[in-house]
């Protein structure tokens, strides 16, 4: 029997990426997928693509559209899984500090928000699952911000775990993933990432998202699992 027979999954930021992967393995090990996206027209084409039950096209990070969507949620939903933003970096001394709360936002408050609208929606054993990133516990010219919110993120969700238990709230941590979100950020640059990366990673190839979707589909399945923060990087700790 697939690991989600009969369950079913609500991708935040399920239109492409690691969202959309996510989606598409939890469809393959047996669940009904509900998908949200900001685009309805990039939406539509992933809710085709893995035969979503429902759509809803909005901004996560617009409390008053949360809200609603959760409420309009059939009960009980097994699993929620938020996709990850990218990060924002910027040397201390250029910052934009509207930035930087909007940041704080999408990485931090919105993931409490949606443990406060899961509750009495997601059944017990089912759980959470968020995606932050290793990039920010690296030191340097840059990361300030980004390395403060994702030093905040295993304690967010620890505490999380605790106080909304039995529900069960867990992080996914990816180095770099070769997304569609990757290439925007790197630009002219992503091909020579590629290659860095595929020679010096002890595993020998480049992360894909379908890799960060098979770690977080087990976070679901796996109901001895809560509280903690799991590591898919391909070794890239080791090497920088």
């Amino acid at each position: 029997m697939p690991d989600l027979h009969g369950q079913t999954v609500v991708v935040l930021g399920g239109s492409a990426g690691i969202g959309l992967e996510t989606a598409r393995r939890a469809r393959a090990e047996g669940a009904e997928v509900i998908l949200t996206g900001r685009d309805p027209e990039r939406l539509a084409g992933a809710a085709r693509d893995v035969e979503a039950v429902s759509t809803a096209a909005f901004d996560a990070t617009d409390e008053d559209e949360l809200a609603r969507f959760f409420e309009s949620l059939p009960t009980p939903i097994d699993h929620v899984m938020l996709s990850g933003s990218g990060p924002y970096y910027a040397p201390l001394r250029e910052a934009d500090l509207e930035e930087v709360r909007r940041d704080i936002d999408r990485h931090l408050l919105l993931p409490a928000r949606i443990g406060l609208h899961a509750v009495g929606k997601v059944r017990a054993g089912g759980s959470l699952v968020f995606i932050s990133g290793t990039g920010g516990r690296r030191r340097g010219p840059g990361l300030t911000f980004i390395a403060a919110v994702t030093a905040a993120t295993p304690a967010l969700v620890a505490n999380m775990a605790v106080e909304l238990a039995p529900i069960r709230v867990n992080v996914v941590a990816p180095g770099f993933v070769d997304t569609p979100l990757s290439a925007s950020l790197l630009g002219e640059g992503l091909d020579e990432r590629r290659r860095q990366l595929r020679e010096t990673l002890p595993i020998g190839r480049v992360v894909g998202p379908e890799d960060v979707a098979a770690l977080a589909v087990h976070l679901m399945a796996n109901t001895a699992l809560t509280g903690a923060t799991y590591d898919v990087d391909g070794g890239q700790q080791l090497v920088y």
